[in-house]
Order: structure tokens, then sequence, then C-alpha cells
């Protein structure tokens, strides 16, 4: 309810700051590319993974969807104009650090970064594309769109490419349409099961998740994550595994083999890798002593 109060109020703020527009400023046609341009001076958790999936949404959109992911140890957010300041009592700090980061002019003060600021990964294999594709916006509008001739059938000509896909990424690898897949393969977010909050916190950063705060569930059965841009669900375990005694964690992996099983198969149904996170070594080796076919990481998550 608090993040819903934040958006609002972010809308809100967006459109008082936008209300006349510079007559001699020049707009890029390329919303994307200045999402990427935006992000890359910032520092993310996530490598910009998150910003690259949102790059094509408004930056209001952006910021919300991607302010967990922000890394807010080196990065201050002050509210210089004010407009902020009523968030305060719906949503706490959350609320005035996300309406300043998502206001869509850049208020010189309101966004302080500690120390340099080295683009993420993700963000630069982004801007890196839009390089060697060409994409520049003043290319953009320099050159206005005509209607297509007529297709020439000489089998000597090169197809055209299609305008509409010029301000697009590469193409990357998917899996099946979203109306292709059966229903119950459709991923539906759904809130985090249960109040561990060391545990949520591990998926939703570790993989990290498409669907931050959220469990996916997939084909009936319930995962901790789904992989931002993979079709990878997670299953992430974080108990203090090292801790228990032998008999204990004998009993614990039998448990974990039966819903492992049941997950993969999930998983598996819907052409979904499956991968799950433990945090320690002693962990993963018993998992694999049972199945070495098991897809498993050590995320050193701890509780």
């Amino acid at each position: 309810m608090r993040l819903r109060a934040c958006a609002a109020l972010l809308l809100f703020s967006s459109a008082c700051a936008t209300s006349t527009p510079n007559p001699g400023a020049r707009t890029s046609r390329s919303p994307k590319l200045a999402n990427l341009r935006r992000a890359a001076t910032l520092p993310w958790t996530d490598g910009g993974r998150c910003v690259v999936r949102e790059a094509a949404h408004p930056w209001p959109v952006l910021a919300e969807r991607c302010f967990a992911a922000l890394d807010h140890d080196r990065v201050r957010l002050n509210d210089r104009t004010g407009r902020c300041a009523v968030a305060s009592t719906a949503a706490a700090a959350l609320g005035v650090g996300l309406c300043v980061l998502a206001a869509p002019e850049i208020v010189v003060g309101a966004v302080i970064v500690l120390g340099a600021v080295v683009v993420g990964v993700a963000i630069k294999e982004a801007l890196d594309a839009y390089a060697l594709s060409g994409n520049r916006p003043n290319e953009d509008e320099a050159t206005p769109r005509t209607k297509s001739a007529p297709r020439d059938t000489s089998a000597n000509r090169k197809p055209t490419p299609d305008p509409s896909a010029q301000d697009a990424f590469p193409p990357v690898p998917t899996g099946p349409r979203e109306h292709e897949r059966r229903p119950e393969c459709r991923p539906i977010p759904v809130p985090h099961a249960g109040e561990d909050a060391p545990h949520n916190a591990c998926a939703d950063r570790f993989p990290p998740n498409r669907y931050p705060g959220m469990d996916v569930l997939v084909n009936g059965v319930r995962f901790d994550a789904l992989q931002v841009g993979a079709r990878v669900l997670w299953e992430i375990k974080t108990h203090r595994f090292d801790t228990y005694s032998g008999f204990i964690q004998s009993q614990e992996i039998e448990k974990e083999m039966e819903q492992l099983g049941r997950e993969r198969r999930a998983a598996t149904a819907c052409g979904y890798g499956f991968v799950i996170g433990v945090s320690t070594t002693a962990h993963r080796d018993m998992l694999e002593a049972q199945d070495p076919t098991l897809d498993i990481v050590v995320t050193g998550c701890s509780r």
C-alpha cells in the first residue's frame, strides 16, 4: 500500500514538472536510450539488469520498478523542490526517495552519488548495442519517416528492415510468445509466502528476481523467483544448514528432494530452466549427492 502511494505521488509530481516544455530543447525520439544514459550515472546492485528490462517505459515507471535495485548505500536523494515532502506521511523515507529519483527532470543536487560510478554491465551492453546499430537520436530526428516504396520483386533486392524494429535492442533468444504458452505456464506474480525477510531479500536480489517482492506461480507450483532476462525459475534455501545435526540434515534433505522434484517437473513441463540457490557448500554437496543433475548455486545469503 505504501508503494502504491509512492507511485501515485511520483506520477502527480511528474505531470507538474513537465507542464511547459522548452521550445529550444531537442527531444530524443529514443526514450530507451535516454533512460539508459540517465541510469548509467547511477550505481545498481544488479548491474543494471532491471533498468535494461524496463527501459522502454517512462522514467518514473522505470524508477519505481527498479528502485529496490539501486545501491542505496551510495546514493543520497534530496528533496530540493519540496514537492516530495508530502510523501513522508504516506510512505515514509521510501516515498520521498522514490519521488526524487522518479522526477522526469534532473534537479541539481537532488541525486548525489558517493564515489565513482562504474556503468552496470547490462546497461553498458545495451548502450554498446545502440552504438553498433547506429541508432543516434539526432540522426533519427533529422530524417523524417516516409511511406515505404512499393516492394521490389527483384530477387537481387535485399529485404527492407522493419522501421518499427530500429529502436529495439538486438534480438536475444526467447521462449515461446506469451499467447503461445499454455495458460498454466504463464508466470503469475504472487506475494512472497511467509514473513521470512532474509529469505525474501535473497530471492529478490540473487537471481535477480523479475518481480521483486513477489513469488511466481507457474504450472500450479509456487517458485521463489523468475530470473530477469531468462526463462529460469528459482527455489531459494537460506537454512543455516551447517548448524543442524546429522539426523536433522538427513531429514531436511529428504523433504527437500521431494519438493525440488515437484518444482523441477513443473518448470520443465513449461519450458523453464530450474535452479536451486543454497547458502552453503555443505547444503549443495548433500543435495548433489542425492541427485547430481540438479542445477545448484551457492548464494552465500545469510540469515
